[in-house]
C-alpha cells in the first residue's frame, strides 16, 4: 500500500524534530507556514481587540479543544464531560463542526436525543461516535456553532453546550476553554502548519483555561510548564475498557487481549496512542498498519488488510471505535474484526470536576 501524503508530511515533522538536516519537503511546508502564521495571528488580533464580533448565548459554553493536529483525546472528553454535566443535572447538548461529513446545511442534527438520524458519512465519524456514547443527549453539527447552539437551546431545551474541538472557533463566546496537549509530544516539531501540527502558536494557550495533558498509560511527560505557568494542568488517560466483538456488538473485557497475536489498523491523528494501548493490555502487535485520519475504507483496504493478518499470523484484526463508524458500510468485514473501546480517565478526578462546575455554576 502506498504512503499517503499526510503520513509523508507528518513523518517530515517528526524527522524535523529530531533535527534532521533539510529537505526539499520540509524547506516547502516551512515556507508555506508564513502565510498561514500571518492568518492566525490577524485572525487572533482582530478578536483580542474586539474589532470580530463575538456571539454569547444566553447559557454556559465549554470548547473542548487542542492546540495540535489531532491525537490528543478530544472526543472521548467530549463524551466524559457530557455524562459528568449530566451527572449533576444538567442537560447538555453537543455542538461539533461535523469535519469528514457531507452535510452542507446550516444546522443537522445528529441525534435528538431519542434515536441516531444520520450516517457517519454524512455527518462525520466523530459525531456520530459521540451520538452512539450518549443516548438522550443532542448532537448537532454545523459550521457556525452559534447557529446550533441556538438551536439547542430552542429545540431540546439544553442548558449547556459542549463544542468538540471548538478552541479555535472564537466566534462563539464560552465560559470554559478546555485544552488538551499529547503528554509526550505537546508541540510536535514546534512548528505551525503546515511545517508542523501547531494550529497557532504556543502562546495560545494564554486563551486556557484548563489544561488536560493526555495518553496512553505510562507515556513520558515532556515539561511544558514555561508555556502553562498559572493554569490548572490535569492528567488525562486513554484507559481501555474493554473490546468490542464486530460481529456481536458484545463488550468483552480487555484482559482477553493478553498474549494475543493482533494486526491492529487506524484512521487516526496520532495512531501510535492505539498502538501503545493495546501493547499495555498485554497483546503482541504483530502487524499495524497505518491510514490517514477520518479515512474512508475501500474493498482494497479491507483486503490489503486481510492479507497482512494473515502473513503475520494474527489471532485477531483490531482497531478503533471510530474506526469502526466508518467501517459499518461493511459488514462483512465488521463482522470479522473487533474494536477497542477506550474512556478518558482525568485525574485527579475530584479537583477536576469541582473546577468545571465552579466555572459553569450559572
Amino acid at each position: 500500500m502506498t504512503v499517503s501524503f499526510e503520513a509523508t508530511v507528518r513523518g517530515s515533522w517528526d524527522e524535523d524534530r529530531i533535527k534532521c538536516g533539510m529537505t526539499p519537503l520540509r524547506a516547502v511546508l516551512r515556507t508555506l507556514s508564513l502565510p498561514y502564521r500571518g492568518g492566525v495571528a490577524a485572525r487572533n488580533r482582530l478578536y483580542d481587540l474586539g474589532l470580530l464580533p463575538r456571539a454569547k448565548l444566553p447559557c454556559p459554553v465549554v470548547a473542548v479543544g487542542n492546540l495540535t493536529l489531532g491525537g490528543t483525546g478530544k472526543t472521548p472528553t467530549v463524551i466524559l464531560l457530557a455524562n459528568l454535566l449530566r451527572q449533576k443535572g444538567r442537560r447538555p447538548a453537543v455542538l461539533s463542526r461535523g469535519y469528514g461529513g457531507r452535510a452542507n446545511r446550516p444546522v443537522s442534527i445528529v441525534s435528538d436525543q431519542n434515536r441516531i438520524l444520520m450516517a457517519w458519512d454524512e455527518a462525520g465519524d466523530e459525531p456520530v461516535l459521540i451520538a452512539r456514547a450518549l443516548p438522550g443527549i443532542p448532537v448537532l453539527t454545523g459550521a457556525k456553532r452559534h447557529l446550533t447552539g441556538r438551536t439547542a437551546l430552542e429545540r431540546f431545551n439544553a442548558d449547556i453546550l459542549i463544542l468538540d474541538d471548538g478552541f479555535q472557533h472564537r466566534r462563539l463566546f464560552r465560559d470554559l476553554d478546555i485544552v488538551l496537549i499529547n503528554a509526550a509530544l505537546p508541540f510536535g516539531n514546534g512548528r505551525l502548519f503546515p511545517g508542523g501540527p501547531l494550529r497557532e502558536p504556543k502562546a495560545s494557550l494564554r486563551r486556557a483555561h484548563l489544561l488536560v495533558r493526555t495518553g496512553a498509560e505510562g507515556d513520558a511527560v515532556e515539561p511544558i510548564e514555561e508555556a502553562t505557568s498559572g493554569i490548572p494542568c490535569f492528567h488525562g488517560i486513554h484507559r481501555p475498557r474493554g473490546i468490542i466483538e464486530g460481529r456481536t456488538g458484545r463488550l468483552l473485557p480487555a484482559g482477553i487481549m493478553r498474549g494475543e497475536k493482533a494486526c491492529a489498523f487506524a484512521g487516526l491523528g496520532r495512531p501510535e496512542i492505539f498502538r501503545r494501548s493495546l501493547t499495555a493490555l498485554g497483546a503482541e502487535v504483530v502487524s499495524f498498519m497505518t491510514f490517514p485520519d477520518h479515512h474512508r475504507y475501500s474493498h482494497s483496504d479491507l483486503d490489503a488488510l486481510r492479507r497482512l493478518a494473515a502473513q503475520s499470523g494474527a489471532h485477531r484484526l483490531i482497531t478503533t471505535e471510530k474506526d469502526g463508524i466508518r467501517l459499518t458500510e461493511f459488514p462483512e468485514f465488521l463482522a470479522e474484526i473487533s474494536l477497542l473501546k477506550v474512556e478518558m480517565e482525568i485525574t485527579p478526578p475530584g479537583p477536576f470536576a469541582e473546577l468545571i462546575f465552579s466555572r459553569l455554576a450559572y
